[in-house]
């Protein structure tokens, strides 16, 4: 080798000595930067004359590929984990410690031995007030526990704001880090930086949505939803969208209907036009924006439902009358042979809500049926749903009541004229109901009718002790919904129990009821305490086919176990996911990370690979000024 190739050798080595001691002072330097992979120079061999150098053809990030799509995936799914078993805590805390005073059950019992001790002194002044106040414990621990609901369904509305913000920063940083690859096709120094940055934007928006990536020539990625909607392509983002409506209120439910939706959904639209809902397409599957949508419409509405259901329970199971049906025709004088026959019901008291229960039987089958016959006074809800009650055995009619009985007569014939069941009105207020007489393809097996109690002193033990802010809660269905829905937040005590303790005692005023008379105490504590009732199934507690059926107690213990069951779950769900994330994460640091020891150790290697080049270049100077003195 001739003293110039050995110079060209030399000075070759100390160029790529150069750019692998660069790199080596930048992973030094950011050995504690998130998200920054470990670089390397990519040095190839080259011929110089007869002998051989080095060049750096590059620069290589030090990165496994597969870990990384993991590590993306158990991001979103401890970002989706964890959000939730936050929110599931906090909605612990809205119920309360169950070792605390400030839990629904708590302030149940209170009523409960409040309504003991009237029952035992119900001449008292001061138990009538006990049990007043306890009733507004009772009434202010349900408004409470409402409003602390809607607080997180509010909370995960304002998350979704926020995530749907973070999501465009990162898609437009990932789309605008694209094209500057394009004008970086050598993998350089510069390239692996902007690869290192587009690494963490993407990142970034795991930790919102469950995202793939899918990577194309010149450092191009494209990313999508795992379920193939397109986020990114090249340089072109993708615009998410989030039509917040505002406060999050009971009432407010989502619906992949738009002019049924009070909620905000997300959209997705294209630089070239088009846009995709993702929440209807159920296109977000993980991450913190999944997590917030199923907080919002799903888990803290099922929370509503529960203690909406309590609330509804409560104040039904000591308002509400069902009054049996007058046989029909009567006994005397005997009816002839193949009169249809059947019972009159007195409808006078039946306000929005209330219900007429039938039972039939369809005698060439010998199938029994049960039919619940709901009045609505708002004709816009019509037809209504079978889930409009609790028992799934019920066929549930709507009947328009506003225009009289003559059009609730017509709507019933209309509605169960093929069950050879025949509907009338004899007088006033009276339905009449009979089945089809000499024809027996039917028989009327029962028939009743509850209505609601308006009245403190209306003679019967019955009383409207929680009203709905003020009036009457009868189970209303409207245009607006159900009365049921957002009750929890809206009960309150009678005001006038509140303003006459008294009525507590006397329910009748002609004669009026002694003040010893535990006629009505003993009735509400039993509704209270022994009372056992159907509960929805969207509570969560039983399922539509078998609904959870107990006590008012029952249930409620019934709900909060299930809450407190489901944030332990969510928790150890939490923990795991995060276990998992972290042991990848580990990975990827092992094998992206920077190790400051084998820095070190390659940065001496470097110095003397440097060293040796330089010794070269000397000597060859040497030499090279010995042939300069001999010439």
């Amino acid at each position: 080798m001739g003293l110039s190739q050995a110079l060209s050798t030399a000075m070759a080595g100390l160029r790529a000595n150069q750019a692998a001691l660069a790199l080596v002072s930048s992973n030094v330097a950011n050995a504690e930067t998130p998200g920054y992979v470990r670089k390397t120079t990519n040095q190839v061999e080259t011929a110089v004359g007869t002998g051989a150098g080095v060049n750096v053809a590059g620069v290589n990030r030090v990165l496994d590929d597969y870990i990384q799509s993991q590590l993306r995936t158990e991001t979103s799914g401890a970002a989706y984990a964890t959000t939730r078993a936050n929110f599931l805590s906090n909605l612990q805390s809205v119920y309360g410690d169950p070792d605390s005073s400030a839990t629904l059950e708590a302030a149940f019992n209170a009523l409960t031995t409040a309504l003991q001790a009237l029952q035992t002194s119900p001449e008292s002044q001061s138990a009538r007030t006990g049990v007043i106040n306890a009733a507004q414990a009772m009434a202010q621990q349900l408004n409470s526990t409402s409003q602390g609901i809607q607080t997180l369904r509010n909370s995960a509305e304002t998350g979704l704001t926020s995530a749907v913000n973070s999501a465009n920063n990162a898609l437009t940083q990932i789309a605008k880090i694209n094209k500057q690859l394009l004008n970086f096709p050598a993998q350089d120094a510069s390239t692996a930086a902007l690869l290192d940055q587009r690494d963490q934007y993407i990142t970034q928006l795991s930790q919102l949505m469950d995202v793939r990536v899918v990577a194309g020539d010149g450092n191009q990625v494209s990313v999508y939803t795992t379920s193939g909607v397109q986020l990114v392509s090249g340089s072109d983002a993708a615009t998410l969208s989030f039509n917040t409506q505002g406060n999050v209120t009971p009432s407010s439910q989502w619906s992949a209907d738009p002019s049924k939706s009070t909620l905000g959904t997300i959209s997705i639209s294209y630089p070239n036009g088009g846009s995709i809902d993702l929440v209807s397409s159920g296109a977000i599957r993980s991450g913190s924006i999944a997590a917030y949508l199923e907080l919002r419409d799903n888990t803290l509405v099922q929370a509503q439902a529960q203690v909406d259901q309590l609330a509804a329970a409560m104040a039904s199971a000591l308002s509400d009358t069902t009054t049996g049906g007058v046989a029909y025709p009567p006994a005397t004088p005997a009816p002839a042979p193949g009169t249809p026959s059947g019972f009159d019901l007195d409808l006078s008291d039946m306000q929005t809500g209330n219900v007429i229960h039938l039972t039939y039987t369809d005698t060439t089958t010998g199938e029994q049926k049960n039919i619940s016959i709901i009045r609505v006074d708002d004709p816009s809800v019509l037809p209504l749903k079978d889930d409009a009650t609790v028992d799934p055995n019920d066929k549930v009619i709507g009947i328009d009541f506003s225009g009289g009985m003559a059009s609730v007569v017509s709507q019933l014939n209309a509605a169960l004229g093929g069950a050879n069941i025949q509907f009338s009105n004899p007088s006033g207020s009276t339905l009449r109901i009979v089945d089809d007489g000499a024809s027996g393809l039917s028989d009327v097996n029962a028939a009743s009718v509850t209505t609601t109690a308006s009245s403190l002193t209306g003679g019967g033990a019955q009383l409207p002790l929680f009203t709905d802010g003020g009036n009457l809660y009868t189970g209303a269905i409207t245009s607006a919904g159900s009365q049921q829905v957002g009750l929890a937040g809206r009960i309150t005590v009678n005001s006038a129990l509140l303003a006459d303790p008294s009525r507590l005692i006397v329910y009748n005023t002609n004669p009026t009821t002694p003040s010893g008379d535990t006629t009505r105490v003993d009735f509400i504590l039993s509704q209270l305490t022994t009372g056992t009732y159907s509960y929805s199934a969207k509570t969560g507690v039983g399922s539509n086919a078998t609904p959870y059926k107990g006590t008012l107690l029952g249930f409620t213990q019934q709900f909060t176990s299930l809450q407190g069951n489901a944030a332990a779950a969510a928790q150890q769900l939490a923990d795991g996911q995060n276990v998992v994330l972290n042991t990848l994460q580990k990975k990827m640091d092992d094998a992206s990370g920077v190790d400051i020891d084998t820095e070190m150790a390659n940065l001496l290697a470097l110095q003397n690979a440097y060293s040796a080049n330089a010794r070269v270049m000397s000597t060859v100077n040497s030499m090279f000024q010995s042939l300069m003195q001999v010439l």
